[in-house]
């Protein structure tokens, strides 16, 4: 059995306090019961735009942390601030923070490590360069990312943990890989989870495909074996294209 499906918007620079708030409300209002119940549902704000995107049916998220939890380091946000507004969730090494924010392996593991100490749960990115994947060492670097964010981490159950696979090349390029590409790499990412924790929590955790998902493509990805949903740019700040993101996974699972 499949773990139970996460859809997650990722805003980036976008929507400030007012437009998360009218956002959020009517994100609520469109999300069912029955819905929240079979899907897990995120969005992640801008850091000052948290205080404001709240309702029901949906899960906070962070778009970034700093591994101290106090201490002049100016401009930074722990991971006690962070829950202490309500968010459950941190997007850690997306590949923006690593291409324009020059962030490594060793401040993203610092950063998932520091979530976890403070029981929030870190959506750990990992994904190729499209020379990477024409090489033919997307699985070998994917790996390599894994066990550097990951290194000496320890978890007791899979909801502690998620893993989002973004080939790079496919982030806001409005290509996406096939199913089948994005499934191939998911399935290395489980047989590396359930080596490093142990089958029963590492076949739990769930792995999200991210770039360029959209209403169009979302189907054919969710069906695959170990994709367990999605890490949404562009598509999640529409509301409608959003909800109908998330309707469809829902049809799939009932």
């Amino acid at each position: 059995m499949k773990p139970k499906p996460l859809i997650a918007g990722n805003w980036k620079l976008n929507k400030g306090p007012s437009e998360a708030h009218a956002f959020s409300k009517a994100l609520s209002e469109g999300i069912s019961a029955v819905v929240s119940q079979t899907i897990d549902i995120i969005i992640a704000p801008p850091f000052v735009s948290l205080s404001q995107a709240k309702g029901d049916g949906f899960y906070l998220a962070a778009q970034n942390v700093y591994w101290e939890e106090k201490g002049a380091f100016t401009g930074e946000i722990s991971s006690s601030m962070l829950k202490e507004l309500g968010v459950s969730y941190c997007i850690v090494g997306h590949s923006e923070r690593r291409l324009y924010f020059n962030e490594t392996d060793r401040m993203i593991n610092l950063k998932a490590q520091a979530l976890i100490d403070n029981r929030l749960i870190p959506v750990v990115c990992v994904g190729e360069k499209m020379e990477d994947r024409k090489k033919g060492v997307t699985n070998e670097f994917v790996t390599f990312q894994l066990s550097s964010a990951l290194f000496g981490l320890t978890i007791k159950n899979p909801d502690e943990l998620v893993i989002a696979y973004e080939p790079v090349w496919a982030i806001g390029t409005g290509v996406v890989a096939t199913p089948e590409q994005a499934q191939a790499v998911h399935e290395t990412i489980r047989e590396y989870l359930s080596g490093r924790f142990g089958r029963d929590i590492g076949s739990n955790i769930r792995i999200l495909y991210g770039g360029s998902v959209n209403q169009d493509n979302i189907a054919g990805l969710i069906k695959q074996k170990d994709i367990n949903g999605a890490l949404i740019g562009g598509a999640s700040l529409d509301l409608n294209v959003f909800l109908n993101i998330i309707d469809q996974v829902y049809k799939k699972e009932i």
